[in-house]
């Protein structure tokens, strides 16, 4: 049980600021449940990010002050978030960038109570860099867990990461798949099939296996390794068809790929539909470099869509032996297990089952504001007492 969010004075609630940066679908998804669930409890809540965020996951629909806040690490943007956390008891950062930035606004800053604010700072991946980049990476990691009364880490990789960085405090803090909206996705066995067959007739996969990817089309999640595999299925009949969702910097040069090589690949662009394309698909491919806690991954086993995913950082954590694992960058491997899927239909409804199963197990969204919620209590009671 956690402590209620008050002093024992009859103080004012606790006051917390959640800061995001460029924020993935993944962090600023969590931080919308989070605050939602914080509301609930009483605590009060400013999210600090940017518009377009806003926009996307409704902070202040959700009970949240909202604060626009650029992400760059300017003075002005370090000296905006520095105003929004004037009256904060305690500052929770969500990624590198976003840490950073908070450590920087937080410098000599007292809280309401005359104390320092204490932060907390929630790795949900890792930066994925190279070259001169991965020594720059390497020290703002150092700062950012050195200045963190905690570090919270997806995955337990990060955990380990956090801990060689210096952290003096890291912990798992596996973050919870939010719940679907309503309406976001088919409650009834016949709105499953009736949205299935019409996302089928939508891309052309009416009569063809359907295989779905979601990621940003950035080099770490290896979409390249993706097209080099799906050259095993160019020859079968009927032609299994690959949609990718999502935007990055490598759109034009993957569908320069596909027009070259003929491949059975279509790019979607960013969807807001992820609920309707998993009822469409027959199987999830994930293929990165590095997962912590993929939200694509948790979101195909809890609808019960067979995957196939790379078996790199928190993934085998997360999904058991819920899903196909393959070694990462081993095109052909990818390819066998997605053709043997394909043709093993039993098997399929054995991943479908189990991946509700593995789903059922994960920390739920009051478990993750709980656990959340005991860290502040942790850190603020001293605080509050004053």
């Amino acid at each position: 049980m956690t402590s209620t969010p008050t002093s024992s004075h009859g103080q004012s609630p606790l006051r917390t600021v959640q800061v995001l940066g460029h924020g993935s679908a993944g962090s600023a998804a969590h931080v919308r449940s989070l605050a939602e669930g914080l509301v609930a409890r009483g605590v009060r809540v400013t999210v600090c990010a940017t518009a377009d965020a806003e926009q996307a996951y409704g902070f202040t629909a959700a009970g949240a002050r909202f604060a626009q806040v650029s992400p760059r690490m300017d003075p002005a943007a370090v000296a905006s978030l520095r105003s929004a956390c004037w009256d904060a008891d305690l500052v929770h950062a969500h990624g590198l960038r976003a840490g950073l930035r908070a450590t920087m606004a937080l410098r000599g800053l007292r809280g309401p109570r005359g104390a320092r604010v204490p932060l907390v700072i929630t790795w949900h991946t890792k930066a994925h860099s190279e070259g001169a980049r991965a020594g720059l990476v390497h020290l703002m990691e150092r700062r950012v867990a050195r200045a963190a009364a905690v570090v919270l880490g997806a995955c337990s990789d990060l955990v380990d990461r956090a801990r060689e960085r210096g952290a003096r405090d890291a912990r798992l803090a596996p973050v919870a798949i939010p719940r679907p909206r309503p309406g976001r996705a088919p409650s009834e066995p016949e709105d499953h099939d009736r949205m299935r067959r019409k996302e089928r007739a939508e891309l052309g996969a009416v009569d063809r296996p359907l295989l779905l990817a979601v990621g940003r089309l950035e080099p770490h999640h290896g979409h390249d390794l993706l097209l080099d595999a799906a050259h095993a299925w160019c020859s079968l009949d009927p032609q299994p068809l690959l949609v990718i969702a999502g935007e990055g910097e490598q759109r034009a040069a993957l569908q320069r790929r596909i027009d070259a090589e003929r491949l059975p690949v279509q790019l979607l662009g960013r969807r807001d539909d992820v609920p309707e394309l998993l009822a469409a698909a027959d199987l999830v491919v994930l293929p990165s470099r590095w997962e912590a806690r993929s939200l694509i991954a948790q979101e195909a086993l809890r609808a019960g869509v067979p995957l196939v995913a790379t078996d790199t950082g928190g993934t085998r954590e997360l999904v058991g032996p819920a899903a196909e694992l393959v070694r990462y960058g081993d095109a052909a491997a990818l390819a066998r297990s997605v053709l043997g899927l394909l043709a093993d239909p039993v098997r399929r409804d054995a991943l479908a089952a189990a991946g509700r199963s593995q789903a059922a197990e994960w920390p739920t969204e009051d478990d993750t504001v709980a656990q959340i919620l005991s860290v502040y209590d942790e850190l603020t009671e001293p605080l509050l007492s004053l």
